[in-house]
């Protein structure tokens, strides 16, 4: 097993930031923690690392109990959302300097960044200077000094929010094929979904300190367990209908078979379409249309107040205020409960 958690509790002020978390990460997976600003996504990561005490509970690296160790003997390397480099030592200076402190051989240092530096295709800036790199740069080096430690575990704290739309996407495939490389244990934090559904092997969707769900993306997009996961993850995220304020819904409802338990409806925008009033299930007024070239996105206010988007490649354009008809296939239907969990 490369990393596992058992029963790990973080407390701060009295207050659990992080409440019995179990989680098993094989050798070699690429794992990705996401969840809303101040889930404990960074925390988890920290106490990882050891730069946070848990309060208890154990953590296990490659099935050793590490929960006491200092950092630097947890054989981990972390990547920073600050790049945190030397700005006098030049690029090859930052990415030798754990190496030299551990007094590992001058020739042995060269020949790791020479190695690293062409991996990470960066071999031309070793002599630069961190003021003279770009921010992809930078965080290139960031990433080259944590994988010239050769670590059992690779771990990545929101490393491209720093970086501009275009560059986020370049280093994510950066950072996607280095593990391919590396076939390395990697951890990384992000609230981005794209990169999380993109990179991950396993999500972990955490909110307010309790682990939601754990699986892959297409476990955690086509069988969300509840109606967090299923809200968080996806992008416009899944429309949810409660069965008590709309008449539709009821009578949806009704065609269903065991849905005594059943108190909301959701389906996410691609999985419903515009159809002509007869072989409508749903209704409503389009309230705003956003034209993204490959579809249209409506945002469609229902009878009952609430607002629903639909993803549409119809060339029959519907305009604001225009009534809108809908309908969907039954298997892409969710069913909740009262508790917001799914129903099966």
């Amino acid at each position: 097993m490369g990393v596992e958690l058992r029963n790990v509790n973080k407390e701060y002020d009295g207050t659990l930031i992080i409440k019995n978390a179990n989680l098993k990460i094989k050798n070699g997976e690429f794992v990705v923690f996401v969840g809303p600003s101040g889930c404990g996504k960074s925390t988890l990561m920290r106490s990882i690392a050891g730069l946070e005490e848990i309060t208890s509970g154990d953590i296990l690296i490659n099935d050793e109990i590490i929960t006491d160790a200092p950092p630097a003997k947890r054989g981990v390397a972390m990547v920073f959302q600050s790049y945190a480099l030397y700005p006098h030592m030049s690029v090859y200076d930052n990415m030798a300097f754990s190496l030299k402190l551990a007094k590992v051989d001058k020739v042995e240092i060269a020949n790791k960044i020479k190695k690293t530096a062409e991996s990470l295709q960066m071999t031309e800036l070793l002599e630069r200077l961190p003021k003279n790199l770009s921010g992809g740069q930078r965080q290139r080096v960031a990433i080259g000094r944590a994988i010239i430690r050769e670590p059992k575990v690779f771990l990545f704290d929101e490393p491209l929010s720093n970086l501009d739309a275009n560059l986020r996407a370049n280093t994510r495939i950066e950072i996607a094929k280095l593990h391919n490389l590396l076939k390395t244990t990697m951890l990384y934090v992000t609230h981005d979904q794209v990169e999380a559904m993109t990179l991950a092997d396993k999500i972990v969707v955490l909110n307010k300190g309790i682990i939601m769900q754990v699986g892959s993306p297409d476990d955690l997009y086509l069988r969300p367990d509840n109606m967090f996961v299923a809200g968080f993850i996806g992008s416009p995220k899944m429309n949810f209908i409660e069965i008590s304020k709309n008449i539709e819904a009821k009578n949806i409802l009704k065609k269903l078979d065991s849905t005594q338990n059943v108190r909301h409806l959701g389906i996410r925008s691609e999985h419903l379409f515009l159809v002509k009033e007869e072989e409508s299930l749903l209704s409503g007024i389009v309230d705003l249309a956003e034209n993204l070239g490959e579809y249209i996105l409506y945002y469609v206010r229902l009878e009952d107040g609430n607002i629903i988007t639909v993803k549409s490649n119809d060339t029959d354009h519907k305009k604001i205020n225009d009534n809108v008809f809908m309908s969907f296939n039954n298997e892409n239907l969710h069913l909740f409960d009262a508790s917001q969990k799914a129903i099966r």
